[in-house]
């Protein structure tokens, strides 16, 4: 054991351990450069990172940008065809090739036949704007108040059944339409209500999906407002009147329009129950036939094809563009308030 011991000396004396060499001056120099190049591929990958991110969002957003031109070019379409077939006469209309644009010359007198053509019959128009323009003013009021009075009632007051009468309330809206017109139709015929305003009116006062989103609208007010309001001695009526309706103001704004756009284009019902052309909505009055009586458009040989008695599709288009001109232009200011209202119906907080 001992020798083996000497002979282990012996040998770390004749193979000493190898010397850690101190670096040289010239390492020492360029090693904050080979530092630097081994960071430099880094920081260009991010540069590229960054670079390729901004020309993919580009991309994409140019993608989005065509798309939705391509959207709204067909959405706009229908309304341009309209417009330009009720500045054309038939005979340009009902060419093989059409043309998107009146090659033959505008002819405004189209408008003119159409007002002139029901001045002096039983379906004048001036008669039926007044009965829509009735119609949709007192539905509207009406409508709203009841609306407003019904959603304040589900949102703030308890009572037994509450949710189970809103469910049902809810269920209502799963029925067909076509349901609640056979049934009114019934109930309107036996108490002798067609060819009056009451009938006509009736049937556009409620609307359950309009409850709902007010409803909703309300229930995201906090209760510390309607604590603090019954502190200061307020009803439940001046709650709702000065305090819920001036906050849910969009949303009632949009309710509004809606439901006037929703009783101007209605046609059914009032087609339905009323046997008095004298009784038609304005709806009504587009879909009746428009013809040049006193040849005042199409006479001679160039139009002897067309009949004084024959409906025409430019007349009937330029009705349509009367009609539609209400609606667009209250669409166009009022847009805003339309979409505030039913997006911030639909969130909370």
């Amino acid at each position: 054991m001992a020798n083996k011991q000497i002979d282990d000396k012996q040998q770390n004396v004749t193979n000493p351990a190898p010397e850690q060499q101190p670096a040289s001056a010239a390492e020492t120099n360029f090693a904050p450069i080979g530092a630097a190049l081994e960071e430099a591929p880094t920081q260009f990958d991010v540069e590229r990172a960054i670079k390729r991110q901004k020309t993919l969002r580009i991309v994409k957003d140019v993608f989005v940008y065509i798309f939705l031109t391509i959207c709204a070019v067909l959405a706009f379409l229908p309304f341009y065809w309209m417009v330009i077939t009720s500045l054309k006469n038939e005979w340009e209309y009902r060419a093989i090739t059409p043309t998107f644009f009146p090659t033959q010359g505008v002819v405004w007198k189209n408008y003119e036949i159409v007002l002139s053509s029901t001045d002096n019959s039983q379906n004048n128009f001036g008669q039926i704007l007044v009965n829509t323009l009735v119609v949709g003013l007192l539905s509207t009021v009406i409508g709203v108040i009841i609306t407003v009075i019904t959603a304040y009632a589900f949102a703030r007051m308890n009572f037994k059944g509450k949710n189970a009468l809103f469910a049902l309330m809810l269920a209502t809206m799963m029925i067909p339409g076509e349901m609640y017109t056979i049934s009114n139709y019934q109930m309107t015929r036996g108490w002798e209500w067609n060819n009056t305003y009451i009938v006509l009116i009736l049937p556009f006062l409620v609307s359950v999906y309009y409850t709902y989103l007010l409803r909703n609208n309300f229930m995201q007010i906090p209760d510390s407002l309607y604590q603090a309001a019954k502190v200061d001695g307020l009803s439940d009526f001046g709650y709702l009147v000065k305090v819920m309706v001036p906050l849910t103001a969009p949303t009632l704004v949009s309710i509004t329009l809606l439901k006037f756009i929703g009783t101007w284009n209605s046609y059914i019902w009032p087609r339905l129950i009323n046997n008095d052309e004298s009784w038609q909505m304005i709806t009504n009055w587009v879909t009746g036939g428009f013809t040049d009586m006193n040849g005042v458009l199409y006479n001679g040989d160039v139009f002897q094809w067309i009949s004084n008695t024959e409906s025409l599709t430019t007349l009937r288009m330029a009705a349509v563009c009367m009609v539609s001109l209400p609606l667009f232009v209250l669409f166009i200011f009022c847009r805003k308030y339309i979409m505030r209202g039913v997006s911030k119906s639909g969130t909370k907080g």
